[in-house]
């Protein structure tokens, strides 16, 4: 078998180890627990800000340094900031634990795509990007599933728990990326004015501009759900009693979102085919900005079910977005393209979220209030921004429903 192959039948393994987040069902409440509610959400902007310097420049070394070092050096991060957040402190502690999770984070963004991708075209398989991709995604979905109902169960017994797996799942997928091969170049190295050139014109290519432009916006959206729904859950619980079972049944939420998901993403490709791919990207996004609304309206136990449809629109989206970028990026450029969108999501993200934080108490739990007045603006402002969206992408649709070749202009040297 070559590299490249067993590179390819190694990716949703990949995908599935780095999504092992045992964490992701407590992490505001373990935070919460040993800060505060405002510090808890700070931490996540300290984790997007320090994603964000790093996005660019990791890029261009994946670009410039190679796939599998890059992917190596990020799986290492990964357990160091397991690991640190496992062990616990204060908030500095925690802060440059964040940091360590930006550097996973900023350096798998964009590389482990491009690895899959080169790795198609070498084996002469690159029409095959949006079926891998669909796989991939399964594949991550259903790690998330695992990983978010052991951590709720797992911290029924201590919060901590769910850390010290989460660097058990690190430590097998930086076996993982050793086992992995540097993909061939479908082109020379080039010249830092000549990938520079490269960049730009894929960044003022109408069909890439649109695509960059709504995957911003939906990673930010994406993680609305994601920041709130641990207090969300909390406070829907509270008038039950059964808030000491909020850990369990976070876990438990978040993997049937994730399972949810999984089914939708059996369908999706089908329904890309049906809908074409403006259409189902615009129908993803309004399901997206429609939750914050929707939770910010229906609170009580029963609107946590709502929750359950968070990752519906990123199985509808996400790999066709992916494959149908790929194809139009040049080798030398990818990489840094792929983290200069992630670090715009970022952006976005974080600075919506520090205007979140001051919203909200700095002492003990997120009061429903401020809950409610976070959600109802998220939901606002995404109306608006889909609105534009839809505009522009009727106007482009013919050439964004079209994955032919006649259209990538930027691999053109």
């Amino acid at each position: 078998m070559t590299g490249t192959a067993r590179n390819i039948r190694l990716y949703p393994a990949y995908r599935f180890l780095t999504n092992l987040l045992f964490w992701q069902s407590v992490w505001f409440l373990y935070l919460q627990e040993q800060l505060s509610a405002a510090e808890a959400v700070l931490m996540y902007v300290i984790f997007d800000l320090s994603t964000t310097v790093l996005e660019v420049p990791s890029g261009w070394l994946s670009d410039r340094w190679g796939r599998r070092p890059t992917l190596v050096l990020a799986a290492f991060a990964g357990l160091a900031t397991a690991t640190m957040q496992a062990l616990g402190g204060d908030f500095l502690w925690f802060a440059i634990a964040q940091v360590l999770l930006g550097i996973h984070m900023a350096f798998a963004s964009g590389t482990d795509s491009s690895l899959l991708y080169q790795s198609l075209v070498a084996e002469g398989r690159g029409d095959e990007v949006e079926r891998h991709e669909v796989r991939a995604w399964r594949a991550s979905f259903l790690a998330l599933a695992v990983s978010a109902v052991t951590g709720g169960a797992l911290a029924r017994w201590d919060l901590t728990w769910a850390y010290v797996a989460s660097a058990v799942a690190f430590a097998g997928l930086i076996g993982i990326c050793f086992a992995l091969a540097e993909p061939p170049r479908s082109s020379a190295p080039t010249g830092a004015k000549a990938r520079l050139s490269h960049l730009r014109t894929a960044l003022l290519h109408p069909v890439l501009a649109w695509l960059f432009a709504l995957t911003v916006l939906m990673y930010a959206f994406s993680h609305v759900p994601f920041v709130f729904g641990q207090p969300f859950i909390q406070q829907a619980l509270q008038s039950s009693g059964l808030s000491d079972e909020v850990p369990l049944v976070s876990g438990i939420v978040t993997a049937s979102m994730m399972c949810v998901s999984l089914m939708v993403s059996v369908v999706a490709p089908r329904l890309r085919r049906a809908t074409g791919l403006t259409l189902l990207l615009l129908m993803a996004f309004a399901l997206q900005i429609a939750l914050p609304g929707v939770l910010a309206w229906a609170m009580g136990p029963l609107a946590i079910l709502f929750l359950l449809s968070r990752m519906v629109p990123d199985a509808l989206a996400r790999p066709f977005v992916v494959a149908r970028i790929q194809p139009m990026l040049q080798d030398d450029s990818r990489a840094t393209y792929l983290s200069l969108q992630s670090l715009c999501g970022r952006l976005l993200l974080a600075a919506s979220l520090a205007v979140a934080a001051s919203q909200t108490s700095d002492v003990g739990l997120m009061a429903e209030a401020d809950l409610r007045g976070v959600l109802w603006a998220y939901a606002m402002v995404g109306a608006g921004c889909l609105l534009v969206l839809a505009v522009f992408g009727f106007i482009l649709r013919a050439r964004l429903d079209d994955g032919t070749l006649k259209d990538r202009s930027t691999q053109r040297t």
